[in-house]
């Protein structure tokens, strides 16, 4: 009897423990397509037939919403600026705010009221206002997907209502547009308000976002919805703790609950199965770095930017790292130049990076210094044996 005890006590632990090194593969969302990933390296935590191109809807206008805000960046759209709304503007079906012919609305709002109530007649009247026409700014969208090495995506309208023509994207295509979204705080900030108000000039337009989750689900914040028959229900999703933001994407599932629960069922699952550790900080130093050809021989460098990976609870050991500092450089280096790498490993698989920079400005040597720098170290070498 005690022998049989032993004998189901290592089964447990051995089941245990393949349940934990598994982890993914035993872990299913009901949906046709999902994928979870760390918003800051894009490292996938989970995936389900992440690859397979299907139909967006609402969440096209994840692109439509990037091309706004990088315009806004460059500086040539202001969020002040008004918006005459086109009739092809007001003539957009499915969700909307009812914008009619000639009303005028300004940037922040028409936003606003795409990030939260997925309004079609607002996507319509951004994509006029970036690109000039709505023809042209459907090119644009496809020319940022090539851009972002969307390789399963095409774009024949900017507000995912059914078409015809070819339009569809992957979770995974999904995951990469919303990485690029989720740095603006606006987005953000919009994509987590629940009920709002647009004034226009005779009168007031009330919307509420599409997404239930901002209301239930702990540090919430983003992204899209998305639905229509051909498409099911989808649903872009981010969310911060700590220093560790995850973004989830649910593509054809069978309801709003459907896709909610999945979504939360994704998120859990990465915040309650992995964490997010530092390898090198930002700042450290590298020291000794060779510069045959510079006015100074040996240089320092610092990582630019902290060498993080979210790595799975009990497994941070596994992680490796490198320095692979430049072979050749172009003179002059400048204060904040590129010379190196610092790279995570995991199972010699490259996860993420982080630029070494110069910390100081060094010309090239003159051929007298290259010539006495010979010298002297060929006298040390000499002196060595």
């Amino acid at each position: 009897m005690k022998r049989l005890s032993t004998i189901i006590f290592f089964v447990l632990i051995l089941i245990f423990s393949i349940s934990i090194v598994s982890g993914a593969q035993d872990f299913k969302v009901d949906a046709q397509s999902a994928i979870l990933i760390d918003a800051e390296s894009g490292q996938v935590l989970f995936e389900q037939n992440p690859d397979e191109p299907l139909p967006p809807a609402s969440l096209t206008k994840i692109m439509t919403l990037l091309l706004t805000v990088e315009e806004i960046e460059s500086g040539k759209l202001s969020l002040d600026d008004k918006v005459t709304i086109s009739r092809l503007a007001q003539s957009m079906g499915g969700s909307q705010i009812f914008l009619g012919e000639g009303d005028v609305v300004s940037v922040r709002d028409l936003l606003k009221a795409v990030t939260m109530a997925s309004a079609n007649d607002a996507c319509v009247a951004l994509a006029e206002t970036v690109a000039g026409s709505y023809n042209r700014f459907i090119n644009l969208m496809n020319d940022r997907a090539d851009e972002l090495g969307l390789r399963n995506t095409y774009f024949s309208n900017s507000t995912g209502l059914p078409t015809e023509s070819d339009h569809y994207t992957t979770a995974r295509d999904v995951a990469k547009m919303s990485r690029k979204l989720v740095k603006y705080p606006i987005i953000l900030a919009d994509a987590s308000i629940w009920l709002d108000y647009i004034q226009l000039k005779d009168r007031k337009v009330m919307i509420t976002n599409t997404n239930h989750l901002v209301n239930t689900y702990p540090g919430l914040d983003g992204i899209k919805t998305g639905h229509t028959s051909a498409a099911g229900f989808s649903l872009a999703a981010t969310a911060q703790r700590g220093s560790m933001r995850l973004i989830s994407v649910v593509m054809k599932s069978n309801s709003v609950k459907a896709r909610e629960d999945l979504t939360a069922q994704l998120l859990d699952y990465g915040f309650n199965r992995f964490t997010r550790k530092n390898y090198l900080e930002q700042g450290k130093t590298i020291q000794n770095i060779s510069v045959k050809l510079g006015s100074k021989e040996y240089t320092t460098g610092e990582v630019a930017k902290d060498l993080a990976v979210v790595v799975k609870r009990g497994f941070e050991d596994t992680i490796s790292t490198e320095i692979e500092i430049n072979e050749s450089f172009d003179f002059p280096i400048e204060v904040g130049d590129k010379i190196g790498q610092a790279k995570a490993f995991k199972n010699e698989e490259l996860i993420t990076t982080s630029e070494i920079i110069a910390t100081e400005k060094i010309n090239k040597a003159n051929f007298i210094a290259l010539y006495w720098r010979n010298f002297v170290n060929w006298l040390r070498g000499g002196m060595s044996n």
